[in-house]
């Protein structure tokens, strides 16, 4: 088989890539290690930079987001049971869309099929070749049978533990990580909001954070210690333990109810640099991982498949070069943009283990300042609702 870009990956950057590359004539051919089903299963984020919208829109995919998502034109920051609101639209003149990373897997399903992409499930084994060459080519295994794909480039869309990352040699590859101390217990259940925008609360007891998916579908988080398991927690022991964490006007209005699902998530921060080798390209969660506390996970890798689209584009359109040779520095200064505010965030809004009275003293402090400080409160804006491509 003969393609021009080989997408490793069948998660939303993987098929966000091909959709667009579709659109302009490009060919790819995108595999898939796990199943449509389980791919459609995986419960994560829901909150979109308005570019990330845009992008949808752009490749087409928009129609049911913009019917069906939630735009938020604020946050509320909750400490010592008093409320900062943050104010997107009157600090930015920008907003955020709640729509679930698993509609927009479906919504992007949907339009490869209306277009007849190619996208190969169940493919094991994949391997890519010949990277730092002109002629790179990927291998497969489906139904116990190898197959070889033969391409122009390949975009890792593969995630933190796939093989794309993986392929750069280690004498290439610089990686930075921080691991965090705790966790998120994260609860889906079928009930609405405790408010119609997101909480983010700070307790003596740990970080929590009633957010949504639908107005009929919440998804709620304590911080745990990473020796607690699922097991640990009954639904009622979450529900009373979120109570403590969320002020008291939020807590006497939390609908409660059975879980739909319930996961407990390490939190870190990590980095790949470069993000480009030979004909290879590191997108999304194969690259860098954020701590779910800025909402940057699924809009980072958004913003990469903007800038190797726009690259892509740019080569097989013009024949110019310039923006595949740049993708990796212009990707990576809005990742550590999006890294230094997740870690800012999540820094602010836990309780760390070893951080004593002057830890929590300037938390404290630093929410003050928050909520007195337009300045303050224009930068977190800023980079909520996301930072330009």
């Amino acid at each position: 088989m003969r393609t021009q870009v080989a997408i490793i990956g069948g998660g939303p950057s993987g098929l966000l890539l091909s959709q667009l590359l579709h659109r302009k004539g490009i060919d790819s051919v995108v595999l898939e290690r796990q199943t449509r089903d389980y791919v459609l299963s995986r419960i994560r984020a829901g909150v979109l930079e308005w570019g990330m919208v845009e992008l949808l829109r752009e490749a087409g995919v928009g129609q049911r987001m913009d019917a069906e998502g939630i735009i938020h034109e604020g946050t509320l920051l909750a400490a010592q049971n008093r409320t900062i609101r943050i104010d997107f639209r009157k600090l930015t003149g920008k907003a955020v869309m709640i729509y679930g990373q698993t509609e927009i897997t479906h919504d992007l399903y949907d339009a490869r099929d209306a277009m007849g992409g190619v996208v190969i499930h169940e493919a094991e084994g994949v391997t890519p070749h010949g990277l730092d060459s002109d002629a790179p080519h990927v291998t497969y295994v489906k139904d116990g049978t190898e197959h070889r794909i033969d391409c122009d480039f390949v975009a890792g869309c593969d995630g933190f533990h796939g093989v794309s990352r993986k392929s750069i040699p280690s004498s290439v590859l610089k990686e930075f990580e921080r691991v965090y101390p705790f966790g998120w217990l994260g609860v889906l259940s079928e009930t609405p909001p405790a408010d119609d925008e997101l909480i983010y609360a700070i307790h003596e007891r740990g970080f929590a954070l009633c957010s949504m998916r639908r107005a009929d579908l919440s998804r709620h988080y304590v911080q745990v210690p990473l020796t607690d398991r699922v097991e640990d927690w009954s639904d009622d022991a979450f529900w009373a333990e979120l109570k403590r964490r969320i002020p008291e006007h939020a807590a006497q209005r939390l609908v409660t109810g059975p879980s739909i699902e319930k996961s407990i998530a390490p939190l870190r921060s990590f980095v790949a640099e470069p993000m480009r080798w030979g004909r290879l390209f590191l997108v999304g969660d194969a690259a860098h991982i954020v701590p779910p506390t800025g909402a940057k996970g699924l809009n980072l890798a958004a913003s990469d498949v903007h800038y190797l689209y726009n690259g892509l584009l740019a080569h097989y359109q013009d024949g110019t070069p310039e923006g595949l040779d740049d993708y990796s520095r212009k990707a990576l200064l809005r990742v550590w943009k999006a890294e230094r505010f997740s870690w800012s965030m999540t820094n602010m809004m836990h309780r760390f283990p070893d951080q004593g009275d002057f830890g929590q003293r300037m938390q404290e402090s630093e929410l003050d300042y928050l909520e007195h400080s337009t300045a303050a409160q224009t930068a977190l804006a800023e980079n909520y609702v996301g930072l330009p491509y």
